[in-house]
Order: C-alpha cells, then sequence, then structure tokens
C-alpha cells in the first residue's frame, strides 16, 4: 500500500473542532480557546502546509490496519477503544519503522486531545519529535511544535509555550500574523510586555499591510502595552483605529480620556458627544462630566439638557448639588426662567444658606425686590453663608428699592463688618440716608 492511499484513508479523521485533517498533520488546538485569544480557527492548518520535502520510511500494511482500527473507535468517539488499539500496537513496536512508531504516538496524541487529557496529548506529541527528523516529514514535524506550543497554551504554561513557539518559528516557512499574536499573548502572560509588544506590533502590521482590519484583542492588547508604558500617543493611534473599526462606546470613552491627556480637548469632547449619543455613559459621574464639558465649552444649554434628562431617568440623582449645577447651566445660557425653580429646589433641600443667597440675588437683578427680600430671610435663617456681606448688600438695596430705608440701613450696617463690602456700603448708606431725608422734605 503506498503513501497516498495511507493518506486518503486516514484524512477521514475528524477534529471535534470540525477540521478534517490528514494524519500526517498535526490538528489544531480548539478553535474556541485560541479564537478566544484572536487566533483564527485555520491557523494550525494553514501552518502545517508542507513546503519541504523529506524522504521517510514508508507506513506497512500491518501498521496502518493497526491505526484504521484505532480511527474507527475515535471517529465513534469510542477512545478507549482507540487507546486500546493503539497499545496493541505499542506491544510490538519493536518491529516499528521509526515513521510508524511516529504516527502512532501522533494518534495517541490525538485521542488524548479529544478527551481533554492535554498533558497526557503533550506528552504523546513529544514522542512524535523523539522519532528524529529521519523518520518525520517535514510537515508533520513543523505541525506537532506547533501544536505542542498550543497546548501549552492552553494549558496555562506559558514558559513552555513560548519555548515551543520560538522552536516552531526556526523551522517554520510560512508564519503568519496570528503566529506572532499567539506568541505576544505568551509573552504577555509571561510578564515579558516588550517582546509582546514587538510580536503583536509585527501581527498588527502585517495584517494592515495586506489590507485587513487586525482583530479587536489584538488592538486590545497592543493598546494595553502601550498604556503601560505611557506612550499615550500610541495609545490614541490604536483607539482611534479602534473606534473607526469595532465602534463601541467603551472605546469612545477611552480615546476620550486620551484626547484629554494629551491636551486636545475639542477632539476630547467631540468623542464624548459621540459615546453620550451612543448611549454608552450611563453613569451619574459620567453624565455630570459630559454636562461640564458642555458648560466648559461654551454649550451650556447642552449641559442643561444632559442634566436634566438624566435626572427624569433616574440616572442622576436629584441632589441639591446636582439641581444647583442644573440651574447653573441655565443661568449661563440665559435661562434664568428655568434656572430658578431649579435653584429653588436645590436650596430648599441645602442644609446651608448659600443657594438661598444667591436666589436672592438673582431676584433683585430681576427686579422682584419682594422675592429677594424674602429669599434673603430664608438664607439667613438656615445660616452656612460663605458671603454674608454680600447678602447683607443685596438686601439693603432690595429693602432700598422696596423704600424700606430703616430695613436697608439696617443690613449696610452690618455689611461693614466686612472690609471687602465696607466701601460699597458706605456708599450705598450715603444715597439711603440722603433718600430718607428727602422724602421727609416732601413729606413736610
Amino acid at each position: 500500500m503506498n503513501m497516498t492511499t495511507v493518506t486518503k484513508g486516514l484524512s477521514k479523521l475528524v477534529l471535534r473542532t470540525s477540521v478534517a485533517l490528514p494524519l500526517l498533520l498535526a490538528p489544531a488546538v480548539s478553535v474556541t480557546v485560541l479564537e478566544a485569544v484572536g487566533v483564527s480557527g485555520s491557523f494550525a492548518q494553514a501552518q502545517a502546509a508542507e513546503q519541504k520535502t523529506r524522504k521517510t520510511p514508508a507506513m506497512r500494511e500491518s501498521a496502518f490496519k493497526y491505526l484504521g482500527k484505532a480511527q474507527e473507535a475515535a471517529e465513534a468517539q469510542n477512545f478507549q477503544g482507540a487507546l486500546a488499539a493503539l497499545k496493541e500496537m505499542e506491544a510490538g513496536k519493536d518491529k516499528l519503522n521509526g515513521y510508524e512508531a511516529a504516527q502512532m504516538y501522533y494518534f495517541y496524541g490525538y485521542v488524548y486531545y479529544s478527551m481533554e487529557k492535554y498533558p497526557q496529548a503533550i506528552t504523546y506529541y513529544k514522542k512524535v519529535l523523539e522519532q528524529g527528523e529521519e523518520n518525520l516529514p517535514v510537515a508533520l514535524e513543523v505541525g506537532t511544535l506547533l501544536t505542542i506550543a498550543q497546548l501549552y497554551f492552553v494549558t496555562e504554561d506559558y514558559k513552555q509555550a513560548v519555548n515551543y513557539l520560538n522552536k516552531w518559528f526556526a523551522v517554520a516557512d510560512n508564519i503568519n500574523a496570528d503566529s506572532y499574536a499567539l506568541r505576544a499573548q505568551a509573552y504577555y502572560q509571561l510578564g515579558d510586555n516588550a517582546k509582546a509588544l514587538a510580536d503583536m506590533n509585527k501581527a498588527v502590521s502585517m495584517f494592515e499591510q495586506e489590507g485587513k482590519v487586525p482583530k479587536e484583542n489584538w488592538y486590545g492588547l497592543q493598546r494595553f502595552l502601550y498604556y503601560d508604558k505611557n506612550d499615550y500617543k500610541q495609545v490614541t493611534n490604536i483607539l482611534e483605529k479602534l473606534v473607526k473599526h469595532y465602534p463601541k462606546g467603551e472605546y469612545y470613552k477611552q480615546l476620550a480620556g486620551m484626547y484629554g491627556e494629551l491636551k486636545r480637548e475639542d477632539d476630547m469632547l467631540h468623542m464624548m458627544e459621540a459615546a453620550y449619543i451612543a448611549g454608552a455613559l450611563q453613569k451619574e459621574k459620567e453624565l455630570l462630566n459630559m454636562a461640564y464639558l458642555y458648560m466648559g465649552a461654551e454649550m451650556p444649554y447642552k449641559g442643561a439638557k444632559v442634566i436634566d434628562k438624566g435626572i427624569k431617568e433616574k440616572k442622576i440623582e436629584r441632589t441639591s448639588k446636582n439641581l444647583e449645577t442644573l440651574a447653573q447651566a441655565y443661568q449661563m445660557a440665559q435661562e434664568l426662567q428655568k434656572s430658578i425653580p431649579e435653584l429653588e429646589a436645590a436650596a430648599s433641600m441645602s442644609d446651608k444658606g448659600d443657594i438661598y443667597s444667591r436666589l436672592a440675588g438673582i431676584y433683585l437683578d430681576l427686579d422682584k425686590n419682594d422675592k429677594a427680600v424674602d429669599m434673603g430671610a430664608k438664607a439667613l435663617k438656615k445660616g452656612g453663608i460663605k458671603r454674608p456681606d454680600q447678602l447683607y448688600i443685596v438686601l439693603g438695596m432690595a429693602n432700598a428699592n422696596l423704600k424700606k430705608y430703616d430695613d436697608s440701613l439696617k443690613f449696610f450696617k452690618k455689611a461693614l463688618d466686612d472690609k471687602r463690602s465696607e466701601k460699597f456700603a458706605k456708599q450705598w448708606i450715603t444715597f439711603v440716608e440722603s433718600e430718607q431725608e428727602r422724602e421727609k422734605q416732601l413729606a413736610m
């Protein structure tokens, strides 16, 4: 029986990953596991393509019968039966040539791999390599090195994974981007960030040069490794690619943060706005930060709308501080009528009188002197005012406008106690006393 017949006869073997491979080629490790680290499912098969030839002993019919029996059992998922057939074959291993022994150990490795007994699989795949180059087709040797590396990766023995990957790199002819990505992951797990970054950069570069979009988690590891180096420009470049190719709210937020680090305020605002529109800002702190950005960029009305919507959706707590910020945004937007109710609600919830004091000033500016006096009284009742002298000035002016001169003078005289308001208070006292005297003269 010739080699072609053997290969065809054994090529029916199908891994649980649904990838059909000839027995001559080492099987791929679980596609699910490898795809989780950004390695494509066809990686192992692609790497195993034989590019070199090597003269090896032929497989005899007697050995083929044992392997065929083991294959039949394996296809039925009767792995114990497959192992029994292989042990029967191994009992006469003294009669096997090196190539037949290699195929036997290879099949052992495959069966243990199928049983998810990875340490045993590794042991037998190593026995394949022990048969020596003269007994191994190039593809079998190269593919087995890669399979062992992958199995070490799956079992989280990253030191050995790197060891066998390096051996494989030394003999493989068709190393591709997935190859570098896998080794980058292993180096990263070992804490060798410099080598991990070099390999991941190579993987990304190879894909991009071919006009392909690198895998999302390749960019993710690349971004992390540059961030670890405080290379914010590179992190920003990678995040810009992630936003373009894998648009997610989380990437918008991270890119906005990087723009902030680089003092690119306009870009930061635009990216945060994109995150907000995408619904990625859900936490109170995030929404308030968005509002502050709008306010700082002289777009206070947009900021007010963010806070107002957040409060209505119960994503922003209706606290005195948050209502005060909302009122401030409306004030900056010249929307005093919308600002006042929010400020009054904030004042009623506050344990200090400062907000009532601000309201008194606003009502004075609106020429609503009675309301100014009322708010000032509430402020004084609550206490804890940072600048009582300013409130005294407001109350003095409001009472003067109402022609309540005695009350007006009382508040202006209280303001004299603070040097910051002393000069202004004296001017108003002079004015109020003159008005009071003038009205007395008119009344006579």
